[in-house]
Order: structure tokens, then sequence, then C-alpha cells
């Protein structure tokens, strides 16, 4: 029993809340302060992106949340999405070479959305922080990735993969930055009549 549970990403996942405090009278934490404990699982489903996906595309969204208001610190943006620093200083890169992110040095420095948000697909985003979008080494974008297994010439399956990657792709790729900017009415740091969505617009390959 105790190996399956440790194996079961069921046991603890991403998106569990922490337990309530246990001591009677203790005041519980608001939902923006309370830390989510997080399993060694990336999720809870056999198709999945990592923690840089996640961290990524929270990272983007608060920057479409700020555009046109000159750059943002990753202090600011760590501490609105309770994000590590170091770690989305490490995803910027990422972000900046592939033409997504721009940034501005000195005093007011920080980070901006190098288009607008109206213009930036999540599945470019997607693709920047994890690669080529691969359900099945057989069925990755990248069509090198064919040749590392010996059966993609002749096998069925195959074709089941490749229909979950063009699933995949095409949701990511329906979806921009503009459609998820908007705060949920709870947002603890964005009030939803403060942000304007803008227009999804059409994008040529």
């Amino acid at each position: 029993m105790a190996g399956s549970a440790r194996l079961n990403p069921d046991v603890i996942t991403r998106n569990s809340l922490p337990p309530k405090p246990a001591a009677e009278g203790a005041q519980e934490l608001p939902l923006a302060g309370r830390t989510r404990p997080r399993s060694i699982f990336p999720g809870t489903g056999a198709v999945h992106f990592s923690t840089r996906g996640e961290y990524g595309v929270r990272l983007m969204v608060e920057l479409a949340r700020h555009y046109g208001d000159g750059p943002v610190s990753l202090a600011e943006m760590a501490d609105h999405e309770e994000l590590p620093r170091a770690y989305l200083e490490q995803l910027v890169v990422s972000l900046r070479e592939q033409g997504l992110v721009q940034s501005t040095r000195g005093a007011h420095g920080g980070y901006q959305l190098a288009l607008p948000p109206a213009e930036i697909r999540m599945g470019t985003v997607l693709r920047a922080l994890e690669g080529p979008i691969a359900p099945m080494v057989c069925a990755s974008e990248d069509p090198a990735h064919a040749a590392l297994c010996g059966r993609t010439g002749f096998c069925n399956v195959n074709l089941l993969w490749l229909k979950v990657r063009t699933a995949i792709a095409d949701a990511l790729d329906s979806m921009t930055l503009a459609d998820l900017a908007v705060p949920r009415a709870r947002h603890p740091f964005h009030a939803p009549a403060t942000i304007t969505a803008q227009p999804a617009t059409t994008i040529s390959d």
C-alpha cells in the first residue's frame, strides 16, 4: 500500500490546497497567502506540462496584465504570482530569446511583452518554454524525434499520438495572452475593471 501511495500522483497534486489550521481558534490564511504543497509529479494526467511551462505561462499572463505600463520587475511578478524569483530569472531568458519578452536595465527596469497580448499565442509561449509539443517521441513536432523510434514508419498507435498532438496544439494556438489577461473577480492584486482585453488577431504562420 505504501508503495502504491508513493507512486500515486493523486496523493498530493499541484492543485491541492494546504490543510486548514489544526489548532482550535487558529486563523485561516486567505487563499492568496496560502502556499500549495507540490508533488514530485508534474500533474495528475498522462499528458502534462512541466513546472517550467506552468510558471512561464503565469509569468507571461502577469506581463500581459501590465502591458502598456512599462517594464515590470521580477520581484513584483514573483510576489503577485507567488513564484520563486530565481526561477523566473531563468524563464525570461528563454522567452526573451524567442522574441516574446523585452528587458530594460536601470533603476526602473524590468520586463515587458515584446508584442501585444492579442498577438501572442499560448502555443508559442509553451513551445518557447517546453520545446516542441510531443505527447510521444514518435509524435513530436520536431521531425528529428521520429527517428528515435524504429516503429514510427509502421506502428498504428502512432496515429493516436499524432491526433493527440494535433488536439493539444490546436487548443494552445486557439488562445492568446489577451484571452487570459482579464483577472477573475477575486484576484488579490488586479481588479477586473483595470484590465481591458484586446481582441484576438489573426496571425499568419
